[in-house]
């Protein structure tokens, strides 16, 4: 049972969208913000990364940055820049990029719902950027940035999705800085909202696929604001978070490939010969050189490309994390030969998203003088589900997902 909830979305006017909406907040560079702020001065940057307007000594995460985020938030509405929903809707929200679309619905969702485990996890979060955005939220009154759901796909929920699109009106259309088409559309046909929220009750569960501190800290939000109100119902606003829930056979996840500074004290030699007690070693010619398939890992060293197979021994298909490739390159290559027990922590390791390339990995590996490199074959959205349904977390770095949802189109404001 999923519940799908419309809501008076508070966005920016039609004509200001572009250079309004940016990249979500944890996907920027400060140098890239303050780029973007330069060129765009009415960015919602300004209240995602309020430190913007800070010289660089100041921390991001005092309480005069969450004050001026407010500050800006309210000014953007006193000038007519946000505007608020006459009624609640859902809104339908396609991006395409390189050929590839994907179609979800901006709407909000129950907290207790995700309290109770019907909107599944599969990644831990860390207590300090949970923090970050409970305070974002509680200062702010506002959910600025969007979770980013999926469900096990369903014809009659794409057929009513599509059906809206027909019905309702288009309000954005454009393409941001990376060449994603962005378009939103309002849904407030009530009885295709009514169909809608009739079908996705019978969507068993919902699945995080990005988002998670977003979600945490909607929870912990609702938890406070619900302990300062005596007259607490369950439906005020903070008992819900905004996100956009997609169809799953729509998302595209990209590798994830990892770079390692040295070999942990080992000679080449050696650490050759223990890297082939669990794996197959092949050089290629193909560079820079992209796994096939699951189980597959492509290796940079010495400016040379290899490929590695994992051998059949270390694979455990029946279990949901163990047979990630993400698990096995941890637990038997990572960890006991280069000795990177915790990848979160550890300043030997870097991580470089499949949107830059495979070739991202020589040029960091030649350029910064780091010893090895690792190309990933991505993680399936169906692994993904099938850790999240037995309540398990995958390994950090698991998966990125490509496009982005954009900041900035809709507010959920508490």
């Amino acid at each position: 049972m999923s519940l799908i909830r419309p809501f008076k979305g508070l966005r920016p006017k039609k004509e200001l969208v572009e250079e309004f909406s940016c990249p979500p907040y944890d996907v920027l560079e400060e140098e890239e913000v303050k780029e973007i702020v330069t060129k765009h001065p009415n960015n919602f940057l300004k209240v995602t990364r309020a430190e913007v307007e800070f010289d660089e000594n100041i921390d991001p995460h005092s309480e005069i940055v969450y004050k001026k985020a407010k500050e800006n938030l309210e000014n953007f509405k006193k000038e007519g820049i946000l505007i608020e929903e006459e009624k609640p809707a859902l809104y339908l929200y396609r991006e395409t990029w390189n050929g590839h679309s994907q179609t979800g619905i901006f709407a909000t969702f129950s907290v207790d719902e995700y309290q109770k485990g019907l909107i599944k996890k599969h990644e831990l979060t860390r207590q300090d950027k949970e923090d970050d955005r409970t305070k974002h939220i509680m200062i702010l009154e506002a959910q600025t940035g969007p979770v980013f759901l999926t469900f096990k796909s369903k014809e009659n929920i794409k057929e009513l999705i599509n059906t809206g699109i027909d019905k309702a009106e288009k309000i954005y259309d454009f393409k941001d800085e990376k060449n994603v088409y962005h378009e939103l559309w309002v849904l407030s046909d009530e009885n295709l909202i009514k169909e809608l929220e009739k079908a996705f009750s019978e969507v068993e569960a919902l699945y995080i696929a990005d988002g998670h501190h977003r979600a945490a800290a909607a929870s912990r939000t609702k938890e406070i604001l619900k302990s300062r109100n005596p007259q607490h119902t369950g439906n005020e606003k903070y008992n819900f978070f905004m996100a956009v829930v997609f169809p799953h056979d729509e998302l595209k996840i990209l590798d994830y490939n990892r770079v390692v500074k040295d070999l942990n004290g080992l000679t080449d030699e050696e650490f050759m010969e223990k890297l082939s007690e669990n794996f197959e070693i092949f050089e290629v010619k193909e560079t820079p050189y992209k796994p096939k398939s699951r189980h597959e890992f492509g290796m940079y060293i010495n400016k040379k490309w290899y490929s590695l197979k994992a051998k059949d021994s270390i694979i455990e298909e029946n279990d949901p994390v163990k047979q990630l490739d993400v698990y096995i390159l941890q637990n038997y290559l990572l960890s006991p030969i280069l000795g990177i027990e915790n990848p979160r922590k550890d300043p030997r390791i870097h991580f470089i998203g499949g949107i830059r390339g495979v070739k991202a990995l020589e040029e960091w590996i030649d350029g910064k003088n780091w010893k090895v490199a690792f190309s990933m074959y991505p993680t399936s959205i169906e692994e993904l589900m099938a850790v999240a349904d037995v309540n398990k977390t995958m390994p950090p770095k698991s998966t990125w997902f490509e496009p982005k949802l954009r900041s900035g189109l809709l507010i959920h404001e508490i």
